[in-house]
């Protein structure tokens, strides 16, 4: 205890350079790489950029990370002109003896159109792509290969973008910057190409694709969209966009004389009056019409170099700089820049999509079972308003509508929080989302993080009914088994771990041990505010299934005695882990046991066929079975789906160029393997010894 107390008055004592920190993992672009675009944003607005600065070539990145600019309100839907019914997707299953339904893709024809429908329905705007125009001297548009010279940096510290290009021999310079509290971008552009009438602004909308994926570069469908310039004046115009019912504005702001005219279909071109070698221009998106200018560029660039320090001199640092291992480098990098993504993209008032607000996938629909591998990191980095924010979505009684009626169609008490949503908590049908239950304990720990940072009466008020909704649920779906006194979970799931038939399941472990740890949670939420405990909470927990285990290791589900026999369970998430990594020992794991299970995993798992969440999961039970080597080498695992580009995203794959619950998921780790968790009896306990790293500001996870 007394060298534990030292460590932590020593980390006190000597605070951490964060500025020095941060601004050592600066992100330099030198090539045309459609992975290494950069973004700017504020958690509800997002604008990603290529290497001019703006979206000049959103073509070229179509196929990487493209030129997304997206927001939390910018959400569309495609007529529903065939007359669809939700309930189309509904499909009825006998589970334990009673027929339950459940919103799937229910293939037979009309039902089928049906569930596609209300899948790409609602989806997430690409908002607009706000690029240059460059000619050559010949009057040509110039191609990605006329740019020339590239240097461009990204400074965390600031949210600033620098960008340097030149085209045939002329320098073009851009800062370019997003507003910390508005949904706006903003840049100042100098170069003698301006002065030549060869350098121009243009604002052009896409349409969306309403497909899984939107990369902002649908220029079709001219007729099926409206846009027009509502009004312009001397430095400053008002665009509109319009889809179906959709409207949505776009404020343009320029210092500089120049003028706006229409382009291309829906594209309006900004052109300087060559006076000045000088451009500062802003553009701000909003939903409603808006009668203020747009925050000039100064302003913009003044309130991100006041907002993006106070983001990173709040909440909790920590540095690796100490450290001669190389490992050790790679992962605090990965660490600044995780927080920069997630400040971006996970920061605002709804649980975010897996790709945030870059480019859609899922049709830009959040997956709540992501939300804590989303936000779970900020309590644990001393940042709970940033995690609370996200939550306020719980709060709504639209969505609570939504379900409380999922869990009444299915037979259950509480509410029922469904995997793949909107912003309104309506259903996605998904023939496996619709049976996944790991998100349904999320809601008791985000109100769990946010009592332990601020434990008082106010916070158990304001987080009690949705403890209370979400455990009556829990308690109600449990199937009691006469014959063993036993409660199962199941049949009707499939685990975390997405390789299991849902009408053959039961008893999946992580599960298991997240009902048991959350319903417990729910009862101290009960006892704290002067209530009895809920006897039916109480007879659930204690008859609740063992976990399944085999041959001296836990299965992933009971009704998979071949879990590590068959190749297919080998792939996907090794969730297994989770029950005592993203878990704290509940009294119902053995050590033992998951230690043997942990090391069946690192040998015989098929990690190229995982996710990136996978690898933080895999650090943090490493980290609880005293393991700080393999900790962070689960953190640093040479394996695609574990890639951070240059830019700090979390690489999966062609269709998946990013993937912030690894982002996410490492900041928790990290978390874990320095401020330790409850009842932790060493300091740093995830941490190679050797290693010499300083914290601060961190909290235990439970």
């Amino acid at each position: 205890m007394a060298t534990l107390l030292l460590l932590t008055f020593t980390t006190q004592a000597q605070p951490i350079n964060r500025q020095a920190v941060v601004e050592r993992h600066k992100v330099v672009v030198t090539n045309t790489d459609s992975l290494n675009s950069l973004s700017v944003g504020n958690g509800k607005f997002a604008f990603t950029a290529d290497f001019t600065g703006l979206q000049t070539f959103p073509l070229h990145y179509e196929k990487g990370l493209p030129l997304g600019t997206e927001s939390e309100w910018g959400w569309h839907r495609f007529p529903n002109k065939e007359g669809y019914k939700f309930d189309q997707s509904l499909r009825t299953y006998i589970l334990n003896g009673r027929p339950v339904s459940y919103a799937v893709q229910v293939k037979t024809p009309g039902n089928k159109e049906s569930g596609d429908y209300f899948r790409a329905n609602p989806h997430r705007l690409q908002l607009g792509n706000l690029g240059f125009v460059i000619l050559k001297k010949n009057g040509q548009p110039a191609g990605v290969r006329d740019i020339k010279n590239i240097r461009q940096m990204l400074n965390p510290w600031t949210g600033e973008i620098q960008s340097h290009f030149t085209v045939e021999g002329t320098a073009v310079d851009v800062v370019t910057v997003g507003h910390q509290t508005q949904d706006a971008v903003a840049a100042k552009v100098t170069s003698e190409l301006l002065k030549l009438g060869r350098l121009k602004v243009a604002l052009r909308f896409p349409f969306p694709t309403a497909g899984w994926a939107d990369m902002a570069v649908d220029y079709s469908h001219d007729d099926a969209h409206k846009s027009s310039i509502v009004e312009q004046k001397a430095g400053r115009a008002l665009l509109t966009h319009q889809l179906d019912t959709t409207k949505y504005f776009a404020a343009l702001s320029w210092v500089q004389t120049a003028a706006l005219a229409a382009g291309r279909p829906h594209e309006f071109i900004l052109t300087p009056d060559r006076k000045s070698a000088v451009l500062e221009l802003s553009c701000q998106f909003t939903p409603l019409k808006v009668k203020a200018a747009a925050p000039t560029f100064a302003a913009t660039l003044a309130n991100s170099r006041q907002q993006w320090p106070a983001f990173w001199r709040s909440g909790g640092a920590v540095d690796f700089g100490g450290t001669a291992d190389p490992r050790a480098k790679e992962l605090e990098r990965r660490v600044v820049l995780s927080q920069y993504l997630t400040k971006i993209h996970n920061a605002g008032s709804q649980p975010p999509q897996e790709t945030g607000l870059l480019l859609n996938s899922w049709y830009g629909r959040p997956h709540l079972e992501m939300h804590w591998w989303h936000a779970a990191h900020f309590a644990l980095w001393g940042r709970p308003e940033i995690l609370e924010k996200s939550l306020t979505w719980y709060a709504r009684p639209d969505v609570q509508a939504v379900a409380r009626g999922i869990a009444q169609r299915q037979g259950y008490n509480g509410w029922r929080w469904q995997k793949m949503t909107d912003p309104w908590g309506e259903e996605g049908p998904s023939s496996v989302g619709a049976f996944l239950l790991w998100q349904q304990p999320h809601t008791i720990y985000f109100a769990e993080e946010a009592y332990r940072a601020h434990p008082n009466a106010a916070t158990l008020k304001l987080y009690q009914e949705r403890v209370l909704q979400t455990a009556e649920f829990m308690a109600s779906f449990p199937f009691y088994e006469k014959d063993k006194d036993r409660y199962i979970l199941g049949k009707g799931v499939i685990p975390a771990q997405e390789r299991f038939k849902a009408e053959e399941t039961f008893n999946p472990t992580f599960e298991l041990v997240y009902w048991h740890w959350a319903l417990d949670i729910a009862q101290k939420w009960r006892e704290r505010q002067g209530q009895p405990r809920n006897a039916k909470w109480d007879e659930v927990l204690a008859k609740l299934s063992k976990l399944p285990e085999a041959n001296g290791v836990y299965l992933a589900t009971e009704s998979a005695p071949d879990s590590y026999t068959n190749p297919e369970f080998k792939t996907d998430h090794p969730s297994v882990l989770a029950a005592l990594g993203v878990m704290p020992a509940t009294g119902q794991q053995d050590a033992a046991t998951m230690r043997r299970t942990f090391d069946l995993i690192w040998t015989d798992w098929s990690w190229n066929q995982t996710w990136g969440w996978d690898f933080p999961m895999t650090s943090m039970t490493a980290t609880r079975l005293g393991l700080p080597e393999k900790a962070v080498d689960a953190l640093l695992m040479k394996v695609q789906k574990n890639t951070y580009l240059p830019n700090g995203h979390n690489y999966q794959e062609g269709r998946l160029p990013l993937y912030l619950p690894g982002n996410g998921g490492l900041l928790a780790a990290v978390a874990l393997m320095c401020a330790g968790y409850d009842g932790a009896k060493e300091a740093n306990p995830g941490i190679p010894k050797g290693w010499k790293v300083k914290w601060e500001g961190l909290q235990k996870m439970p």
